[in-house]
């Protein structure tokens, strides 16, 4: 299946504005004003911390100014590790054409909820971790393997400078079918629901058991249970047509991280 350059691209250039505030607990003095930024959906908020971290540090308590950052919404706590985009689809998934408001602390780290990715080589690390558990869905772990430690640098480099023919340079061999084969031995994909903030992963094939392809409505019949139905799904901002091809969309809608982050929208039975 040919990639279209112009949907990766469009993926690729998703933004989201944000208001970041601070802690009003934290702050030590006049309340300054909030910090806006225009951030990609694909990458993740240790990645923009520093420049917030700087704008607000002179305004924060002398004590917290070298605290572990962590950011909530509406109290609840943001998962570090999940892409900028998923965040935002799970916690303000009604668009209304204003910055997304989140809360930035230097203080009170929520380790019970959270994972702390104070550097970016943890991050890097747990990225790393996300790309091979993929690869290993799709091509049995053949691909990836097959690469050297200067490919996965500049994976790295091109999605933390926003470098988009640098990071396809090499990602593509880990969006297309391995030696030729027309689909994937599974799909990565990581299922949300409305009121969880976890995700769940179970194996998806590409094909039916007619060797056809398999498409969004196929996914939702897998997906529904006796209590529970299906009945739609979102990414990107995006609510899927039902016709939309699992191997299609997992070649042109993943994130990053090579796995489809799929918001699942039930209804009980």
């Amino acid at each position: 299946m040919a990639h279209d350059r112009e949907v990766l691209r469009m993926i690729w250039e998703g933004q989201i504005g944000i208001c970041f505030q601070a802690d009003s607990e934290e702050i030590v003095g006049l309340r300054p004003e909030p910090f806006y930024l225009m951030v990609s959906r694909l990458s993740y908020l240790p990645l923009v911390t520093d420049k917030v971290r700087k704008y607000f540090t002179r305004y924060i308590a002398a004590e917290h100014q070298e605290g572990a950052v962590w950011f909530d919404f509406n109290g609840t706590p943001l998962r570090l590790h999940y892409p900028i985009g998923v965040l935002y689809d799970l916690l303000h998934p009604n668009e209304d054409g204003t910055p997304w408001c989140i809360t930035i602390h230097f203080s009170k780290f929520p380790e019970e909820t959270l994972v702390k990715l104070n550097t970016k080589e943890l991050l890097e690390s747990h990225y790393l971790a996300c790309l091979k558990e993929a690869d290993v869905l799709k091509h049995r772990g053949l691909v990836i393997s097959a690469m050297q430690k200067k490919d996965h640098n500049q994976l790295w480099l091109g999605l933390i400078n926003d470098k988009f023919d640098q990071f396809w340079a090499i990602n593509r061999r880990l969006m297309e079918p391995y030696n030729d084969q027309e689909s994937f031995k599974n799909i990565p994909v990581r299922f949300y629901y409305d009121d969880d903030f976890t995700y769940m992963q179970k194996l998806i094939s590409p094909l039916n058991e007619a060797g056809q392809r398999k498409n969004l409505a196929d996914l939702m019949a897998e997906l529904s249970t006796p209590v529970r139905k299906a009945v739609g799904f979102r990414t990107h901002g995006i609510c899927l047509p039902e016709e939309t091809q699992l191997q299609w969309m997992s070649e042109h809608m993943s994130y990053p991280d090579n796995f489809l982050h799929l918001s699942v929208d039930y209804v009980s039975e």
